[in-house]
């Protein structure tokens, strides 16, 4: 099986301008594309912006509103899959979601993040209550969550048992907790085994400072892409291969004794 080329897209767009920041991932998908990725990965809200107070609410849609399919448009014109962040309008309720639709512009997969992280994001969305949302894409499993959600190992955890082989996590990390993007990450992707691409907002918006340093991280601990702090276009192969193998040398999920972790729960 081939390895996934996968395409992570750095950058805040345009707050609060829905238009410019689809004209933006139309451009980066173009670029994905051209280099061969088969995915494109952009941020948390990234069809809105994330500091943009009660503009996140007034912004929000149905997953196939219109910004939705002109993603799904422009991830067909391209024949590349798209991961992107925007705010979920689903009758009174908004959620933070993310969603993924494949190179024929169909939705794959649709996922609310279910960690809230800050009072602003409490004050302005409902938490999702479904952990695990997966969709098969070139023969990978993949699962989606939301940045505070990976900070859970509980979370990322059920997706290795789940089956998940690469882990979609668009993000909206800030100063100080660049700890995060630079070791938590690459630690959660050895110890459940799988791929991680952790894919950040860069730059100052509204009261917060996101650090970038988006990176793709393997199942072997070792970071295939990374992302230094401002707008970036980066790279990196998720290899069926290397994940076998992976597996094979470091058994974590075979060698886990369930019957002593009742307490946890």
């Amino acid at each position: 099986m081939p390895a996934l080329r996968t395409a992570l897209l750095q950058s805040s767009g345009h707050p609060g301008d829905v238009a410019r920041n689809l004209e933006a991932l139309d451009e980066a998908a173009g670029r994905a594309a051209a280099a061969g990725a088969g995915l494109l990965i952009a941020p948390e809200l990234f069809l809105t912006g994330y500091a943009i107070g009660d503009g996140v609410r007034r912004l929000a849609e149905p997953a196939d509103g219109p910004g939705g399919r002109a993603v799904a448009g422009l991830a067909a014109a391209h024949g590349l899959a798209v991961l992107y962040g925007y705010p979920e309008r689903a009758g009174d309720a908004v959620f933070n979601s993310a969603r993924l639709v494949g190179p024929d512009g169909a939705e794959l997969a649709n996922y609310r993040k279910t960690h809230l992280f800050g009072a602003f994001e409490r004050a302005s969305f409902t938490p999702g209550d479904t952990p695990v949302v997966q969709a098969e894409l070139g023969g990978v499993r993949v699962g989606i969550m939301i940045c505070y959600d990976v900070e859970f190992p509980e979370n990322v955890r059920a997706h290795a048992l789940a089956g998940t082989d690469l882990l979609l996590v668009p993000t909206a990390q800030m100063h100080p907790f660049q700890f995060v993007a630079e070791a938590l990450v690459p630690v959660r992707a050895f110890e459940s085994q799988l791929y991680i691409a952790y894919v950040n907002r860069t730059g100052p918006e509204g009261d917060f400072d996101f650090i970038g340093l988006s990176c793709l991280a393997g199942p072997d601990g070792t970071v295939k892409a990374r992302a230094g702090r401002g707008e970036e276009l980066a790279f990196g192969d998720v290899d069926p291969e290397l994940l076998a193998a992976s597996r094979t040398t470091n058994p974590y999920l075979g060698d886990r004794r369930p019957e002593l972790y009742t307490p946890l729960t």
